[in-house]
């Protein structure tokens, strides 16, 4: 039997490769991690024991069989399709179970994955009985079979075609078994720089020769977006890339080509075509940051981690191009040594070299990191630099020291919060913080606890303060032992004592120090009643300065009620007035006085000191009855009146109290009885002898006597209102005005008067009504609206040229002389005319006026104008009162005036044409 063969035609410029006439490689590619072949025929024998290795990695038929990751095959584990059959950590593959004999051949698929890397790889395994027919790709199969003779011209041709697809069985009747082609991937450098397009590969089905076929690609980069990277001849059936590739942008492309005829209806099924960018060394390595932060105690110990730096290539980091070495190019300062750090090429891990790094010296390096692809070789790689600032932190290897071994200090006596004495520090540690803090401790000299230390916050001194008030005649001086150490404690391995100590010397000054009353407050106990003039006591005062000697004076500072003084030398307490413990100045029996003592110092200073009276209650008060006021039913057995006493006094000088009618006068005595009922409460009712009370008010006199020793009586009148009472016992309310001591005609002449003041009110109402009335009912004789003053102005209507309204405006305005009118005769005035004396008060008119009181006030107004010689043309003799409707007057044109006397009135015509025809009637003129 005859097998075909396949060869792959890539393009020399493409790959940097050259390929024989057989497919021999004469150059090794770079290192790319996969198998070693995509795909493995293999015969077996026709038993398969279990456990029994298939395939493993040595030469079988005629490939070599295994994986290569490019990192010497470190933890690669492998996976199969097949659960009958399983890969070992060799690549072997063994059969899990026995199987006597396999009906057909067995393909699956074996996947390697690396455990620290989620890539995969894969290729297919086909195993096939002895004695089965087997079609293997072409790169498997033996060109030296007895059946084959000598290349001719178109096995030539053959060479430089792909022939992925299925052969078709023989005419000699021998079938050959059916396959897929699994094609080899092809590899295209990334960053080509043409020319484009290039040829990648041929494909060619051997059913082209019988008929005419048509071929296409589809798969991202063909047909799916990015569209157009790839192309293929539908007639020739070459594949082609159109522009440079990006591994970066994309490292791999699956295409799937097709085969149809020209009809479109497909020939063979569709094979799968791997393509892999190969990674160029285009990108330098970048770091996360250019600048990192990192930090190490002070005297770290070599090997010490101090920070990680990292650079990312966007290379495949698979092959050199992508593998990123670190170095240190530059230290920062030098000190101690200029090489104090050092760094994993590989991790970029920074750690300390040498010991020496202390912070009071170098507190912080600058450190230049280069990171260098191509596996760090500075001739190939790409590189890119970051800075690192290494802090050298602060650790506790510097205890604070006191400047000096003794300090002193003074403190006046009696005074606390106040700062005697300043201690000053020096610690190397970095500042403000719990290495530097100073803490400081008294540890001997002052065992009663007078003085604290306060850390200044600021400058780290010791500010001694006293707490506790110093006595300048108990303690003169104070010896103190301090010491001082850090908030943090020292760090290991250092030599020097932590805490430093010295002695502080304080100074107590004396003082003027103020009297002070040994016993404060002082209480005494007195009997009340003491009369004034009685020494109650000596109210004195010690002074505390035993080294000077003074004197002291007292005087009063309080005394509510005035009933003390005091001796101003020797102290003495001697009353005034007499002491009354129910004085409103008494609380509880305890009456309470201050006074003052001063001494002679300089300056001088004073103490107070309370004096207490506790005052004895002695009985000198007699109980006082209550209620003062009562009312009781008028029948005997209605009701009765609870009283009861009240005592200024205290026991035993109150209560029980003894309460008695007096046997004068005897009335009281024959109406009223008295009934015990407790030792404080009695009751008073009307006495059983009477039938009725009449209703009023009675005094009823009661003896009061208290239990004091002696006892003190008193007699306390109580108003008892008696009056008729209703079914519930209550009084009612005529009978309770009765009770108060008026009889009926008085309640009667009560309610009558009250009635007649109402009445009077109602009439003096109703009469202001009527006159408000009167007021508003009376109008002008002529309506506000028709008032000719109101229009004086209005001249338009007669028409007329521009001097006609040259007129003076004077006339109209309030004379400032009023002389000429007071001056007038009495009797007649005009009516226009503002009064100036007191209005004439003129009877009130009917509402509906006469006519004859009509026709006297026109010609009182005719007269007023016919006798002035100053009126106006425009007088007020238009001005009536309202006439009414359906008036009696007569006309008013039937009145005349008179024109009689020796009055000009030629002057008329100087008033403009207006007044022409009036100057004419008047003057004597006739009329055109």
């Amino acid at each position: 039997m005859k097998f075909g063969f396949v060869t792959i035609l890539m393009s020399a410029l493409l790959f940097g490769t050259s390929w024989g006439n057989y497919g021999a490689l004469t150059t090794k590619p770079p290192c790319r991690s996969g198998f070693s072949e995509s795909f493995y025929s293999v015969l077996v024998s026709r038993d398969i024991l279990e456990g029994q290795s298939i395939l493993k990695g040595s030469t079988v038929s005629s490939g070599y069989v295994k994986f290569n990751d490019c990192q010497e095959n470190k933890a690669v584990g492998y996976e199969s399709s097949d659960p009958d059959f399983k890969v070992r950590m060799d690549g072997s593959i063994y059969a899990v179970r026995e199987m006597p004999r396999l009906s057909e051949a067995v393909q699956f698929t074996v996947t390697a994955r690396r455990t620290t890397d989620p890539q995969t790889w894969e290729t297919t395994v086909r195993l096939s009985m002895e004695g089965q027919d087997v079609t293997l790709p072409d790169e498997h199969k033996s060109t030296s079979m007895e059946d084959e003779t000598s290349p001719t011209e178109s096995d030539l041709e053959i060479e430089n075609t792909l022939l992925p697809w299925k052969q078709q069985p023989r005419s000699s009747g021998l079938k050959r078994q059916k396959r897929d082609w699994v094609i080899p991937p092809v590899n295209v450098p990334e960053n080509s720089r043409g020319p484009f397009p290039q040829m990648l590969v041929r494909i060619r089905s051997d059913k082209d020769k019988a008929i005419q076929l048509r071929y296409s690609i589809t798969g991202v980069g063909a047909d799916q977006p990015p569209v157009e990277i790839f192309s293929i001849d539908p007639v020739a059936g070459k594949m082609y890339v159109t522009k440079p590739l990006d591994r970066e942008e994309r490292a791999s492309y699956h295409l799937r080509a097709h085969a149809v005829d020209m009809n479109g209806n497909k020939v063979e099924n569709p094979i799968d075509l791997y393509i892999y960018v190969i990674d160029m060394n285009d990108n330098r390595p970048e770091f996360l940051n250019q600048v990192y932060n990192g930090s190490v105690d002070e005297g770290s110990k070599p090997g010490s981690h101090v920070m990680k730096v990292t650079a990312n290539d966007a290379d495949d980091d698979t092959t050199p191009n992508g593998m990123v070495r670190y170095r240190i190019l530059s230290q920062s300062p030098h000190s101690p040594i200029p090489n104090m750090f050092t760094i994993n090429s590989e991790t970029g891990d920074i750690v300390t070299v040498a010991a020496g790094l202390d912070r009071e010296k170098v507190s912080q390096y600058t450190v230049i990191i280069q990171a260098t692809d191509m596996e760090g070789n500075l001739n190939f790689g790409l590189s890119n630099t970051a800075t690192a600032i290494i802090t050298v932190t602060d650790v506790n290897d510097n205890p604070p020291e006191l400047t000096a071994s003794t300090f002193s200090g003074e403190v006046p006596e009696n005074k606390v919060n106040i700062v005697v004495a300043n201690l000053t520090v020096v610690d190397r540690d970095q500042p403000h913080t719990a290495n530097w803090n100073a803490v400081y401790r008294i540890v001997g000299g002052d065992p009663s606890g007078h003085f604290t230390i306060r850390t200044d916050p600021a400058t780290n001194d010791g500010m001694v303060t006293v707490i506790k008030p110093v006595d300048f005649e108990m303690n003169r001086a104070f010896m103190l032992t301090v010491i001082v150490s850090n908030q943090a404690q020292l760090a290991n391995g250092i030599q020097s004592s932590f805490q430093s100590t010295a002695g502080v010397t304080i100074s107590v000054m004396d003082s003027n120090e103020a009297p002070q009353f040994p016993t404060n407050p002082r209480l005494i106990r007195f009997e009340e009643g003491v009369p004034a003039g009685t020494a109650l006591t000596t109210f004195s005062a010690a002074d505390p300065d035993r080294f000077m000697p003074q004197t002291i004076r007292y005087s009063k500072l309080s005394d509510p009620a005035n009933w003390l003084k005091i001796n101003a030398t020797s102290g003495q307490i001697t009353t005034t007035a007499v002491l009354d413990r129910e004085s409103s100045f008494i609380k509880n029996n305890i009456y309470e006085a201050t006074f003052l003592a001063v001494d002679n110092g300089s300056p001088p200073a004073s103490g107070t000191g309370t004096l207490q009276i506790y005052l004895i209650d002695i009985n000198d008060n007699p109980p006082e009855l209550l209620p003062k006021e009562a009312q009781i039913c008028e029948n005997p057995n209605a009701n009765a009146i609870n009283i009861t006493a009240a005592d200024a006094d205290t026991d035993p000088n109150v209560g029980p109290f003894i309460f008695e009618l007096p046997s004068y006068p005897s009335g009281v005595q024959r109406n009223w009885t008295i009934t015990r009922l407790t030792g404080d409460y009695a009751q008073l009712k009307l006495s059983q002898r009477i039938m009725h009370l009449e209703s009023g008010v009675y005094d009823v006199p009661i003896i009061i006597t208290d239990s004091g020793n002696p006892p003190l009586s008193n007699t306390t009148v109580i108003k008892v209102k008696v009056c008729p009472c209703d079914e519930n016992r209550d009084c009612m309310t005529i009978g309770a005005v009765a009770a108060a001591g008026l009889g009926t005609g008085a309640i009667i002449a009560i309610l009558i008067c009250i009635i007649i003041l109402l009445t009077m009110v109602l009439l003096f109402v109703l009469w202001m009504k009527r006159r408000e009335k009167e007021r508003q009912t009376k109008q002008l004789l002529i309506d506000p609206e028709d008032d000719v003053r109101d229009n004086i102005l209005k001249y338009d209507e007669e028409g007329g040229g521009e001097e006609d309204q040259d007129y003076d405006l004077s006339q109209l305005q309030q004379p400032e002389s009023l002389d000429h009118i007071i001056t007038k005769p009495s009797g007649i005035r005009r009516v226009d005319e503002r009064p100036v004396g007191a209005e004439p008060q003129y009877p009130i008119r009917p509402v509906i006026p006469h006519p004859g009181d009509i026709g006297d006030f026109i010609n009182e107004g005719l007269r007023a104008a016919d006798n002035d010689p100053t009126a106006p043309p425009y007088d007020s003799l238009l001005v009536f009162d309202y006439e009414g409707s359906g008036s009696t007057a007569g006309s008013v044109s039937s009145l005349n005036s008179s024109s009689t006397g020796d009055q000009d009135y030629d002057y008329l015509n100087d008033w403009g044409p207006r007044f022409k025809k009036l100057a004419d009637m008047y003057g004597g003129g006739e009329e055109e």
